[in-house]
């Protein structure tokens, strides 16, 4: 067992249960100069100790753990960095609060994003009066948006509810993989009474791939969509037919702060029924791991699409059947991230952008080829990941496409099982690519492409360099 200082923990714990010192170790069969320096975080929490604290309290262990330590470390340098806090705390202060107070942690974590809420709110409230003031405030995502990410993050990418729901749907119509679009339209109309109607392009509104008529019971779906799309469609209008209360309550229990996250949750959710229904859990993961992880030959199999399958892999954290925890993302051309979804503890910044580093930008050069990297955080810790571009036509010639680069990784400890690790040496320290979580907030002074000091740190000015000057040229 690792060395674990708890101090701060073990403390709260005698404070909460109104115990002495000379009480608790009394309790615990230890010296009260022992647990004085256990307190103090001069001597580790042993293992005995752990058990002779179960034993005492009948204690979850769990809450000595350090699972969600990597998180939280995050989440609070991204807090720390703001500059308007004048001090620069240092990562060993960091991982000092979240490790011995969570709980502070993750309070100054809510303010901080309180804060940054009201500000945006004053951004977006100021362009609209016709301010140039915060204007750039005014174009970071939606809070709304944002809630709904950290929902879906804080539980992890996976509604368990949900997802065992879609999988009995799925045995009880024997859906099969790659033919799910006849299975739920039959599935429609013969227990909902509902008429599917496929729509050309001036039957349905711009941009719209399904509308339900209510009073007709009627379904309509655009022409455009191929068949792995009009499934994911049909699942998720089942989902708002046959499961209304159920999404509603997941949305309450979320404790959203507005009318359009509440909204958003509620897409969201139902789209995740609908993923889960296209691609049941145990089918999916079972195939998945057969072909270790290959995404193309997951598309083949099912007849969805690229962004589709890294979606639904980033959602199998069954606790009784996990896949590899995948991390997901999607971003356009500005680096603008519209999607991020990750089963685990990888923190997507929301501080001014990514690192052009990583292989989700380079993906736009190579359209349509799958890009493998290993790339290493300033934290030490290396992941896989692999970026391709997917573009979505909206009809002829002259209409515009969307194109965008997604990116799925994992930790490298889970690279061996995952085809995109051959050729790739993982044990050599050199080839990782050392990346950041953007330039304000990541670490590495010495970093090439870095495009301006990180945020919270005084700028150290050197006439004799050209280093972060406005005008320099290369």
């Amino acid at each position: 067992m690792k060395k674990t200082f708890m101090g701060v923990r073990l403390k709260r714990l005698r404070e909460e249960r109104r115990l002495t010192q000379a009480a608790l170790a009394d309790k615990l069969g230890i010296s009260l100069s022992y647990l004085n320096q256990m307190e103090n975080n001069q001597r580790p929490l042993t293992l005995p100790v752990l058990l002779a604290l179960n034993s005492a309290f009948g204690l979850d262990l769990q809450m000595f753990a350090e699972g969600d330590e990597a998180r939280l470390m995050s989440d609070l340098k991204e807090v720390l960095s703001d500059p308007s806090l004048g001090e620069t705390i240092a990562t060993a202060e960091v991982r000092e609060i979240a490790l011995n107070m969570p709980a502070v942690g993750r309070a100054l974590v809510g303010l901080h994003r309180r804060s940054r809420q009201a500000v945006e709110q004053a951004a977006a409230l100021a362009a609209r009066l016709g301010e140039d003031r915060q204007a750039d405030a005014a174009m970071l995502p939606s809070t709304a948006f944002e809630e709904v990410r950290d929902f879906f993050y804080a539980n992890h990418n996976y509604i368990a509810e949900l997802d065992e729901t879609a999988e009995q749907i799925a045995l009880k119509i024997n859906l099969k993989a790659g033919q799910a679009a006849s299975a739920l339209a039959s599935h429609l109309e013969s227990d909902f009474g509902v008429r599917i109607v496929l729509d050309g392009v001036d039957d349905i509104a711009a941009g719209t791939q399904r509308w339900f008529d209510g009073q007709t019971k009627t379904l309509h779906l655009s022409r455009r969509l191929h068949p792995g799309q009009q499934a994911f469609q049909l699942g998720t209008q089942i989902a708002m037919l046959s499961f209304d209360r159920e999404l509603q309550a997941l949305v309450d229990k979320a404790g959203l702060t507005s009318k359009e996250a509440r909204g958003l949750a509620r897409i969201g959710l139902a789209n995740y029924f609908a993923g889960a229904l296209v691609l049941p859990y145990a089918l999916f993961l079972e195939q998945a791991e057969q072909r270790r992880y290959d995404v193309e030959l997951l598309t083949q199999q099912f007849d969805v699409g690229f962004e589709t399958i890294c979606h639904r892999l980033s959602t199998l954290q069954r606790p009784s059947a996990r896949g590899v925890p995948f991390f997901f993302i999607r971003v356009d051309r500005a680096g603008n991230i519209s999607k991020r979804q990750s089963a685990t503890d990888f923190h997507f910044s929301r501080v001014g952008g990514t690192c052009p580093l990583w292989n989700v930008y380079e993906a736009f050069a190579n359209p349509g080829r799958i890009l493998t990297q290993l790339a290493r955080m300033p934290d030490e810790r290396t992941y896989l990941w692999i970026a391709r571009t997917v573009s979505h036509g909206r009809g002829g010639y002259l209409a515009p496409a969307k194109t965008f680069a997604v990116a799925l990784g994992c930790d490298i400890r889970h690279a061996g099982s995952v085809v995109y690790s051959q050729g790739l040496d993982l044990s050599d320290p050199s080839v990782p690519t050392p990346i950041g979580m953007g330039c304000k907030v990541c670490e590495r002074p010495e970093c090439a492409q870095r495009a301006f000091p990180p945020i919270g740190r005084a700028l150290q000015i050197d006439e004799t360099r050209s280093r972060f000057a406005p005008y320099a040229t290369s």
